[in-house]
This record gives structure tokens, sequence and C-alpha cells, in this order.
């Protein structure tokens, strides 16, 4: 069952980004003082008690300017919305109300959505009542003052977000392996597809942007079933235009979401492109499985030297997913189609695979023999006390530690090869999750008042 979506809606340069982080426990979301840097919609996944839910990052909304890309984003909030289960407008405390946020106000109460208010950059609890009074103008209700940055207040505003949200089901579990086929256009997706069912089942045609939806097809290979989706080819966001091409794409993000297992088709004759590297990113993002698929290697002239060459090449372009394996394949003469699905089988597997905690922290302790945690200037030195495996589908592993930023990115690096060499977790990406004491503090203080009231 899928995660229901919480939007977090407002102008640029609030902290909606910083917000995101914050409700998702992460620091990946780009950060940076001036507006505009975030344009299309993020997910992250998030949690609350015992709710599950996706937040989305949506770029800063205005709506008396139609320069640039602002046009744009109004349409990604207005998508946004269209599938959220409840909203979070953020506006500045610091900054105080204006009329950029009075207008989203009035756009938000024409929505079906429930709309949550949070005033951001309160870092003062006592100065944050007062931050707060003049955004009740707003008519959404009560302002939940919170920082974004510390973490204050944001325990009270989730309370009442959860509200609105569905409660977590356990996933049903089921054979059937959901594979969608996403790339640039004309790269063989549907061509692909068509070999696998062993018909015309799509469209091909040498025009890019033949395929629009996001077509489900049910096939069954030695014993194991595939629902296989054919998307719309995905082309750089500068060169799509409103309208059936742009909603095709959405479409298309919305398959990788929902999908085990990524096919990423890349054209043999053009290599890895900048657009191939955008999607590999995205796959990871999402955190689903993937198999990279070289179309058309049929068309390559090659000689004793040529696998190499590109095998070189794909690990220089997507060093990010060298996780994921990668097949050479021709979809027109059906050369090795059939062995991309029981790839997809092994990736899928691994996607959904569950670690003890036990053996998480063998690995931990053979990984801190061979390279110890980095010790700073003052002799501060990291620790990882334990981990253990959260959630599947990725696989992700929390691991409890005196102070994340004592442990740079290097080593957080090193610690995850560890677990690939020592675990496997092939085709698919891993999370680590890097919890110090203070957040454990604050999570057992907000627990504690809870079970006071």
């Amino acid at each position: 069952m899928p995660l229901p979506v919480v939007a977090v809606i407002g102008r640029p340069n609030v902290g909606k980004s910083t917000f995101v982080n914050r409700l998702a426990g992460i620091q990946d979301a780009i950060v940076h003082d001036e507006p505009g840097v975030t344009r299309d919609r993020t997910y992250r996944e998030a949690y609350w008690r015992d709710r599950d839910f996706l937040v989305v990052d949506t770029g800063g909304l205005v709506f008396d300017d139609d320069t640039e890309f602002l046009p744009l984003i109004r349409q990604q909030a207005q998508l946004a919305l269209a599938e959220a289960k409840a909203a979070i407008l953020v506006v500045d405390g610091q900054a105080g109300l204006t009329a950029a946020d009075e207008a989203i106000a009035t756009w938000l109460r024409q929505q079906s959505v429930p709309v949550l208010l949070a005033v951001n950059k309160c870092e003062s609890v006592e100065q944050g009542i007062a931050q707060t009074a003049e955004f009740w103008k707003l008519g959404l209700g009560e302002p939940y003052p919170v920082s974004a940055i510390h973490g204050n207040g944001t325990g009270d505003l989730l309370d009442q977000l959860i509200t609105y949200l569905p409660p977590t089901e356990e996933e049903e579990e089921t054979d059937e392996i959901r594979v969608a086929i996403v790339g640039r256009p004309n790269v063989g997706k549907s061509s692909l597809l068509n070999a696998f069912v062993g018909e015309n089942r799509a469209i091909v045609s040498p025009i890019s942007g033949t395929t629009r939806d996001a077509i489900d097809t049910v096939i069954e290979h030695e014993g194991q079933r595939f629902r296989l989706i054919d998307t719309a080819g995905i082309r750089k966001k500068k060169n799509v235009e409103y309208g059936p091409e742009f909603f095709g794409i959405n479409r298309a993000f919305k398959a990788i979401r929902r999908a085990d297992v990524v096919l990423l088709v890349i054209d043999a004759l053009d290599g890895v492109t900048e657009q191939d590297q955008k999607l590999a990113g995205r796959i990871i993002d999402d955190g689903r499985a993937c198999v990279v698929v070289v179309n058309k290697w049929d068309a390559i002239e090659k000689d004793s030297h040529t696998i190499y060459e590109y095998e070189q090449a794909i690990k220089d372009r997507l060093h990010f997913t060298e996780w994921a394996d990668t097949i050479y394949v021709s979809a027109i003469t059906g050369q090795r189609v059939t062995k991309i699905l029981g790839l997809v089988t092994a990736a899928a597997e691994q996607h959904k695979r569950r670690v003890s905690t036990s053996v998480i922290n063998e690995v931990l302790e053979e990984a801190a023999r061979w390279h110890t945690p980095p010790t700073t200037r003052q002799g501060r030195q990291g620790r990882i006390y334990y981990g253990t495996q959260v959630s599947t589908k990725p696989p992700t592993i929390t691991l409890f530690v005196n102070d994340p930023k004592l442990l740079g990115d290097n080593y957080r690096r090193y610690i995850e090869r560890q677990f690939r060499q020592s675990l496997g977790f092939n085709g698919t990406p891993i999370r680590l999750i890097w919890r110090g004491k203070k957040v454990r503090e604050m999570e057992r203080e907000s627990a504690n008042r809870a079970t006071k009231v």
C-alpha cells in the first residue's frame, strides 16, 4: 500500500527544505539562502509515532510573477496537493506575515486537503508565541511555532498532522514483482516491453515521445509473476512543455515510486548521458532497486576491448549505482532480454531482505577494528554504539552514535562498503540513518510529555 503524502508549501526562502530535512531525519535536501533553489517535487520518507508517510518538498510559490520557472513551480505544487492527504504551509516567523503568505493561504483554503500552519524560525519558545500571533489572520487555524534547524515545536505539529493520516498498514506480501522501465526518449523502452511479452504490446516508433502513459503489463517467467510498467521518455526539464508530455513524465516518476525494481534503459549508441545520471539519482532518492540495461548492443561495432571500455565508462559515469547489475541487450533481436528478469528477481529479493541485529553489529565491530572512527583536533572521537535494521524496500539501517557530526562522509562511505562486502545487498540502495544522543533524548522527552497528557 503506498504511503500517504504530505505536501510542504510556502513562499521562497522560508525554510521549507530545512523543515523537510527535519521531518525526514536526513540532511540531503539542498538548503541555500536563495529563493528558488528547490524547483521540483522531492519525496522523502518520514515517520512519527505509529505513522509512516511521504513528505514532499515543493518550490517556493509566487503568484504575482510569471517569469522563468515560477509557473512550473506552481504546477508542481498543484500536483503535490492533488495527491496529498494533508498540507503544511511554512511561513517565516522572523520576517512576519507578508502579502505572499496571504495569497498562498487564500489559494490553500480553496483546496480540498486539510492545512496545518508551521511558523518557522521560532528558535525561542517565549518569542515563538509572539511571532505566531499575527498568523492567525491567515484563517488556517492554530499556527505552530517551530524551528526547522533545532526541531523545537515539530512534535506538537506532527501530533496534529497524523490525525489526518491513515494508520500504517503492513504491506501485503505478494509474489508479483513490479518493474518500471524508464529512460530517455527513444532508447527502446517500448521495444524492450514487447520483447518481454513476445508481441507488440506497446507502440514503437523512431519518433520520441510515442509513449505518454505508464502502461502495466503482467507476464510470468519461470514461475515468477512480473508487472512491467512502460513509461514515457524523460527529457530534460527545460525541454518539456506543460501538457501531455509534462503529465506523462510525472506518471513515470510515480511508476518509479511504486516499483520494486527499476530498469534504467540506456542507449548503447549514446552512452551514459547527463540525463541518465539524473534518472539514476532519482531512482536512488526513491529507494528503488535497479538494473542498468544497455540497449541496442547489436548496433555497436565490437572488438575484443569494446565490452571492457563500456563497462569502465558506465562505472565512471554511474559510480553512485555501482551496486546495480548491468546487462547488455538488444530489444530488437531479443539478445539476453530474458536474462534481465533473472537480475530483476535477484534485486527484488535483496530489496526486501532483512538482516538480524546481531549480524549487523558483527559487521560494525569488524569494520571498527579495521578502521577506527576519526578523531577531531580537540580529541573527540566518533563512536558507533550499535545498529539495527528498521525497514526494508530499501534496506534501512539505523546506527546509534555519540555524535553524527564526528563521523564524516568518508567514514560513512566506508561503513556502507563494509555492509555491502559482508552482507551483499546487490541491486538495491541501502540507507544508513545516523542518530546521536540529542535526537534520542528529544524523542524520550516528547514521549514523556505525551504520557503525562
